[in-house]
């Protein structure tokens, strides 16, 4: 018996749907194009889905490389950064073109999108910058207690709070892993163009962490640290939509929630 995927299941839905659609409105032309497209791009990302595992710089679901990272695979004692649901992984490559004496990492689930920032980054010869395919969920059974030095969240899915707040990267969720992985007193920074994400990892911190930075439109501040002029593609889209980019730098609490005043 022959099971089709729930992937193609959906694709079929969606290009029956569309196909009634625009026959419908006898575009023809119209419809063949976006057939074409949907028949097409489920196998360019098959293409790089199959080459992801043969990069260099590319690790998917590795054994042992807990409290490893610094001695295998960048063969050095340079701290390191990671960019959490990093896509193509544009900070990743701009942070470890500008600051080759740190390891940058690169973390997300979608490998279509990790095989474009792995190949740039290949295509750059940056030593010190790798990607690791893994559900954010499981980000401490990758990275020993205090390996990682400092935490990159740049655009990452808002989600809604009524709905699925605890899947935001800066619920307390995902800072008690962070805590796990993060050396005391290491930084955690956040860009987003959301404002209730920004005011949800507000609110959250107020018992998890010490806001060290916050702008509610850093694009408006005489900036210090160069590093918040990095650009990805989805900020400058929001950028030319005249959305304005938030940013907080923070660190945790090291015992988890501070205790509630009596």
């Amino acid at each position: 018996m022959f099971i089709l995927s729930k992937f193609l299941c959906y694709r079929i839905y969606e290009i029956v749907h569309l196909a009634s659609y625009f026959l419908c409105k006898f575009q023809y032309n119209q419809f063949r194009q976006i057939l074409k497209h949907y028949l097409t791009v489920p196998r360019t990302k098959l293409k790089k889905m199959k080459s992801l595992a043969s990069l260099p710089n590319v690790l998917e679901k590795p054994d042992k490389v807990q409290g490893n990272w610094r001695i295998r695979h960048f063969k050095n004692d340079h701290p390191i950064t990671l960019e959490l649901a990093c896509g193509k992984g544009e900070y990743t490559i701009e942070l470890a073109r500008r600051f080759p004496s740190r390891n940058f990492v690169g973390v997300d689930i979608k490998g279509a999108r990790l095989w474009r920032g792995a190949k740039r980054a290949l295509a750059l010869n940056l030593k010190n910058a790798m990607f690791l395919r893994i559900k954010i969920d499981d980000i401490t059974e990758f990275f020993a207690n205090s390996e990682v030095d400092e935490i990159w969240l740049t655009f990452p899915d808002p989600y809604p709070k009524s709905t699925r707040g605890n899947r935001r990267l800066t619920s307390p969720k995902y800072l008690d892993l962070y805590r796990q992985i993060l050396r005391p007193h290491g930084f955690i920074h956040l860009k987003t163009d959301n404002p209730s994400l920004y005011f949800f990892t507000l609110d959250v911190l107020r018992l998890q962490g010490v806001v060290l930075t916050a702008f509610e439109d850093v694009h408006s501040q005489n900036l210090c640290d160069d590093t918040l002029a990095i650009q990805t593609t989805y900020e400058k889209r929001f950028l030319a939509k005249g959305v304005t980019i938030k940013y907080l730098k923070f660190s945790l609490n090291q015992a988890g929630p501070a205790p509630n005043d009596p």
